[in-house]
């Protein structure tokens, strides 16, 4: 007998690959949700309040940089968490064995039943995953951030300096790798997506360009990458 996840996933390689950005938009949309944080709580009189609290490495050059705040951090992840809770609330009941159908905007909860964030209630649930998602991927940057600070790249005050790969493929690898590692049985840990993360990760650096693009001229970014 077919489980829920077995029919979620009955579909062709470039429809799963869609699927999975589907599934893990929380996560990637975790980056945008932290500027918009990092941007705009500062001009109400609170933060920014960097993550490595202005101290600098061995080399000398900063632990992350001015770009990787608190503020960012947590009202990124929460963010996340709340657009997670959107859309599961958007798609209604989550989907059993007699109700899922295959498609690539498949539930979030899809499988969820039984794994640590399997909490009672779906929104409550949704709540989690989202947060636990752009949580992965802004720990994925702040990664990148590091290693672009002991290559000497500067993010301090209104110097920002670009990395492409450094910029977008840390926060992508980290977010599926937590996926993979940490969801239980849910439909978003499932060995069938492992293919599809990789196409994802390959097309990450265009996506991520071209959200930055967007933050950048609406104001929510600096700089355009």
């Amino acid at each position: 007998m077919q489980t829920v996840n077995d029919v979620a996933l009955d579909l062709g390689i470039l429809s799963l690959s869609i699927m999975t950005l589907w599934l893990y938009l929380p996560g990637f949309l975790a980056n945008t949700f932290a500027m918009m944080w990092g941007k705009w709580l500062p001009k109400t009189g609170y933060g920014p309040w960097p993550i490595d609290g202005g101290k600098n490495w061995k080399d000398g050059n900063r632990i992350l940089g001015d770009g990787k705040t608190w503020n960012g951090l947590i009202g990124g992840s929460i963010t996340s968490g709340i657009l997670c809770v959107i859309i599961v609330a958007s798609m209604g009941d989550v989907p059993t064995s007699e109700t899922v159908e295959s498609g690539i905007f498949a539930h979030p909860l899809t499988g969820y039943e039984g794994t640590w964030f399997d909490l009672g209630s779906a929104n409550l649930s949704a709540f989690v995953l989202g947060t636990f998602l752009g949580f992965a991927c802004l720990v994925g940057d702040s990664t990148g951030s590091f290693f672009k600070r002991r290559r000497g790249l500067k993010r301090e005050g209104e110097i920002s300096s670009k990395a492409p790969l450094l910029d977008t493929l840390p926060f992508a690898i980290m977010v599926f790798l937590w996926g993979q590692l940490f969801l239980g049985d849910s439909l978003l840990s499932q060995s069938e997506l492992i293919v599809p993360m990789i196409i994802m990760i390959i097309i990450t650096p265009i996506l991520h360009r071209s959200f930055n693009l967007i933050g950048y001229y609406i104001g929510w970014k600096d700089v355009p990458y």
